[in-house]
């Protein structure tokens, strides 16, 4: 019998049996995983066993021709469109990843110095258009899932787990699942396994839990060992959110960096982590507002400025000024940060920064899932990848009591924009001059 040979990221070789296409294709039950794996003999331990599943249905579900599978057949202008899209995102110049950061490639340090750079703007409207299409694209985002260019599995990656499994096809879920499980555990590139891991947990894969796992424990990356937990977390809650999915597909291109200084902020209105609706105009004539874009619950630089609003409460109140936080992510995510939901993975004896706030936030923490808000405002969301997750610029924006926008930052690298303190005093001295003392620039 012919033998497929594997080798897993995590370094263990493994052999399988080849299995024909008719074989494949006959196994069309619920127990259709268990079928795939009953085939494979000698698994050995439960890990081998998981690493051996993913590799034969990675194996199944790229050397299988999808016009042998009419349930799955992508109409011929489906095809194009999503061969389109992803041959933007290959076609494009982006700019460096180094060990799950950006690197402007002139400056050859993070971030990226030029503001008018556009690989956000490829990357949020690649993941739109493939939103924007229906199921019959997975196969397309599941070839993609093996392309030689990094930037395209990591856009099939994140689309992947934007678009909601579908209804009474488990096999095809399967496949899916497989396919994003294979990143996770073999993907040469950090940021494509933390994509991978995320797009799990938004599907609510349990049976990738066992993988998740494993990854978290052995993974060379913090920064991808931390999404699984976070993917582990959320598969246990079971909580599905399809906010992302419709933020995505409503996204227009013409609303994009809407924000002049000195002109009328636009108006907007976005969920805090209780699900209460928080709306700009609505302190208009009243306060003054700042809105700051942050990263994640993974941002040390994020935290320092939330203990820094705690400790500096009063100050603002006092001076009449509205905090809003805002993240680029759905609640469930947002709510890791703000510590309403902590990961339980290792034990109550893990200590993270957010395990303290729940009491101490007085300002409202929003989520603004595709960057949608973001985009209005010109932060740039996905603009580069800071600890192997694509993100918007650090940014910061001052609209006064009367609704003009007195002050808008984006940052050119994660620690760029002004610290809390600096922030509060340019409100109070009317005076809206700042600049990064480590900002970079191009200009010599």
């Amino acid at each position: 019998m012919a033998m497929i040979a594997c080798r897993s990221r995590l370094g263990q070789n493994y052999e399988f049996p080849d299995v024909t296409r008719d074989r494949v294709f006959s196994l069309r039950t619920k127990d259709y995983r268990m079928q795939i794996i009953s085939i494979i003999p000698n698994l050995g331990s439960a890990f081998n066993a998981a690493v051996i599943r993913t590799a034969a249905f990675v194996v199944l579900a790229s050397g299988v021709s999808h016009a042998d599978e009419p349930a799955t057949t992508p109409a011929a202008t489906v095809t194009e469109e999503a061969s389109d899209i992803l041959k933007r995102v290959r076609q494009h110049s982006f700019q460096p990843l180094s060990n799950g950061f950006t690197n402007d490639a002139e400056l050859r340090t993070h971030g990226v110095a030029d503001l008018t750079n556009d690989d956000w703007k490829v990357n949020t409207l690649a993941v739109r258009d493939l939103c924007r299409q229906d199921a019959k694209v997975i196969p397309i985002l599941l070839d993609a899932m093996t392309d030689l260019n990094l930037h395209v599995r990591h856009v099939a990656a994140l689309s992947l787990g934007i678009l909601p499994l579908i209804p009474d096809a488990t096999a095809e879920n399967d496949r899916r699942i497989a396919a994003l499980e294979s990143a996770l555990l073999n993907d040469q590139e950090q940021v494509v396994r933390s994509e991978a891991a995320i797009a799990l947990g938004r599907l609510l894969a349990t049976t990738a839990v066992p993988n998740l796992k494993t990854v978290a424990e052995m993974d060379s990356s913090k920064d991808v060992q931390h999404q699984c937990e976070i993917a582990i977390e959320r598969i246990s809650k079971m909580q599905q959110d399809e906010s992302l999915l419709n933020a995505y597909r409503r996204l227009e291109e013409s609303t994009f960096n809407s924000v002049t200084t000195g002109q009328p902020a636009p108006d907007f209105t976005l969920a805090d982590t209780d699900g209460k609706s928080w709306t700009l105009s609505e302190l208009r004539g009243s306060k003054t507002v700042v809105l700051i874009w942050i990263f994640a619950d993974w941002c040390p630089v994020c935290h320092g400025e939330f203990r820094e609003l705690i400790q500096m409460k009063q100050l603002y109140v006092d001076s009449d000024v509205a905090v809003v936080t805002i993240e680029c992510h759905e609640q469930f995510r947002n709510r890791v940060m703000t510590g309403d939901q902590l990961l339980t993975l290792h034990g109550e004896n893990k200590k993270t920064p957010q395990a303290g706030y729940p009491g101490s936030l007085w300002w409202s923490h929003l989520s603004d899932p595709a960057g949608a808000v973001g985009a209005m405002y010109g932060v740039s969301p996905l603009a580069f990848a800071v600890h192997s997750e694509y993100i918007n610029r650090p940014s910061t924006v001052i609209i006064d009591k009367d609704g003009i926008v007195r002050f808008a930052y984006y940052g050119t690298f994660w620690g760029d924009r002004p610290s809390i303190h600096k922030t509060l005093v340019m409100i109070q001295k009317n005076d809206y001059q700042f600049l990064h003392p480590k900002r970079l620039s191009l200009t010599k």
